[in-house]
């Protein structure tokens, strides 16, 4: 048996806030495992302003229940991921150069929620495109990045590192451990840490939006 490989063309799906004509900004927002955009982009209604806010939505999608009532997205699993990291960097770099104006790209702001992080630093070591600002909010860096990969994601970037003092998945010591990693490779970052679990808190969203 050999395992081989062929590259497909296939539609993907992303929501998008605010009127991409006149935004001052573009916010590209990565879910986390399980989740699907429209959902998820429901929490930046309250702090989008002006701004347009698109939301992604992972390529591979299943059921989250027994019934095969609720649907969920990821972004990838440990098979074959190396081709699944190619695929949403690829991905999302279609995507911004797709939503930014022939007449200049507006600012990019970006954040990963929960396995979106891992996608979004990623995509950034990765990809083409530099943001102004990252947000990494209840996720984890990838493992297999080194300090020139952080250094490529982060260029010219500010960082902000959130973290629910009661998320179950995340512990704080892994939230520290990020932090130390960012500070060895020489960025800086904000650190936000509220006292809730595993989701967005509206009050430190709307800080990191400011």
């Amino acid at each position: 048996m050999e395992e081989r490989f062929i590259r497909v063309g296939r539609t993907a799906r992303y929501h998008q806030l605010g009127d991409m004509r006149t935004a001052p900004r573009l916010w590209v927002v990565v879910h986390g495992y399980g989740q699907l955009a429209r959902y998820f982009l429901n929490t930046f209604e309250a702090v989008a302003g002006m701004d347009a806010v698109v939301a992604p939505e992972g390529l591979s999608r299943f059921y989250l229940d027994a019934a095969h009532q609720r649907v969920g997205a990821t972004w990838m699993t440990r098979e074959d991921r190396d081709h699944e990291i190619d695929d949403h960097v690829r991905y999302l770099d279609t995507l911004v150069d797709h939503l930014q104006p022939a007449s200049g790209p507006r600012p990019l702001h970006v954040l990963g929620f929960s396995q979106g992080v891992a996608t979004v630093v990623r995509w950034l070591a990765q990809g083409a495109h530099r943001p102004q600002q990252a947000v990494l909010w209840g996720g984890s860096l990838p493992p297999e990045l080194r300090r020139e990969d952080l250094d490529k994601a982060f260029a010219g970037c500010a960082v902000d590192l959130v973290h629910g003092a009661q998320d179950p998945l995340v512990t704080q010591a892994k939230w520290e451990q990020g932090a130390e990693r960012l500070a060895t490779a020489d960025i800086s970052v904000r650190r936000h840490l509220f006292q809730g679990g595993h989701g967005l808190d509206p009050v430190v969203l709307r800080r990191c939006f400011g």
